[in-house]
């Protein structure tokens, strides 16, 4: 009797979430998942630096930008993938190692591009800021890309169904996200720490009593 309801359910919960994965609604699924994950990796990276700075203050609206710039990247990543394995026909050894070849030169730099762009003209800087960033970043990004995603798209473009894709992609890479976050908002709590640094060193100064002069 549990065997028989158990299978029910299963059945009733596969009922449910396939059509997310079909027609018009996958590139919702691929839109929100997109989001969802990288917005995710961000609350998890500020709990890491809340963790190690108490008086730091969480920052809703940092994960707020997060989520939106990867609800624009999971468009981006859906049609891209639609035209990989429309390109790459297969899943041979030969056909899967040039789409990871391909995704990792043109698309891998493309949306690391438009993660930093979009990132900092939502906080109000010009386009020309996030592109400088993304060029002083680029070797560490590219190569913690390198050390991620070969064997994770090796297994994605082997092993699933086209339409699983970005799920896959934006549920695996949770780590990777946080990575990003990290990336990201490094720089940006130093200049911080450091003016507090120097009041805390002008004040240090203020309260130590003037020497009076020697007398002769």
């Amino acid at each position: 009797m549990l065997h028989r309801a158990g299978k029910e359910f299963m059945v009733r919960i596969r009922f449910c979430w396939q059509p997310l994965f079909q027609g018009r609604y996958l590139l919702l699924t691929n839109t929100v998942s997109g989001g969802g994950m990288l917005g995710l990796g961000d609350i998890l990276q500020q709990t890491r630096e809340t963790y190690k700075d108490p008086a730091r203050v969480r920052d809703w609206s940092r994960t707020g930008r997060m989520f939106l710039v990867g609800c624009s990247l999971g468009p981006a990543m859906h049609f891209w993938y639609n035209w990989l394995d429309r390109v790459f026909v297969g899943k041979a050894i030969r056909t899967v190692v040039k789409k990871v070849l391909v995704d990792q030169v043109i698309a891998s730099q493309a949306l690391g591009v438009w993660y930093f762009v979009g990132m900092s003209v939502m906080e109000g800087h010009t386009l020309s800021d996030g592109w400088e960033e993304f060029k002083s970043k680029f070797w560490e990004f590219l190569m913690a890309d390198w050390c991620v995603w070969p064997a994770a798209q090796m297994i994605n473009f082997y092993f699933l169904a086209p339409k699983y894709r970005v799920v896959y992609v934006n549920t695996i890479t949770l780590g990777w996200d946080t990575y990003l976050s990290y990336l990201r908002h490094r720089d940006h709590s130093q200049p911080s720490k450091l003016v507090s640094d120097s009041s805390t060193e002008d004040v240090e100064q203020e309260t130590l009593p003037q020497s009076k002069p020697l007398k002769e």
